[in-house]
């Protein structure tokens, strides 16, 4: 394993640690945030808030040097426009995270865990992501 591997690892169990001890991986407490006209738990805004601000230093950092620490560049997004794919993937997103209340980084969590009840999740958002992807024939690229 080289040292950016080790960055890598280290920087994916901090997350999921941050995410499994602030509630963000408990499908109920995600779904009483959601439920704003019933049991609403304003909770996970903090989390939120909490999250961004963190982020938003060595987010600006990077924008600003484009380099990391061994000279590689950082894979930004570079789009800027709202398109039919970013609204139907915010629709699906939205829409599974408030009917299950789980989405893709708490799943792993939870996985992690051994609660593996969230297959019934996570193998059909891969599924979907798998034949988006051959859908628009982002396979077929070399």
């Amino acid at each position: 394993m080289n040292k950016a591997q080790i960055y890598a690892l280290m920087a994916g169990l901090l997350f999921g640690a941050g995410l499994l001890i602030s509630g963000m991986a408990n499908p109920a407490k995600v779904i009483g945030f959601l439920d704003i006209f019933g049991a609403f738990d304003a909770s996970l805004a903090f989390v939120m808030i909490g999250a961004i601000s963190v982020a938003i230093v060595p987010f600006t950092l990077a924008k600003r040097h484009m380099a990391t620490h061994d000279d590689g560049k950082f894979d930004l997004p570079t789009a800027t426009s709202i398109d039919r794919s970013l609204i139907t993937g915010a629709l699906l997103f939205g829409i599974g995270w408030g009917l299950v209340g789980i989405c893709p980084a708490p799943a792993l969590s939870l996985m992690g865990l051994g609660r593996f009840e969230v297959l019934y999740f996570f193998m059909p958002m891969l599924v979907a992501m798998f034949g988006f992807n051959w859908i628009r024939g982002y396979g077929s690229k070399a």
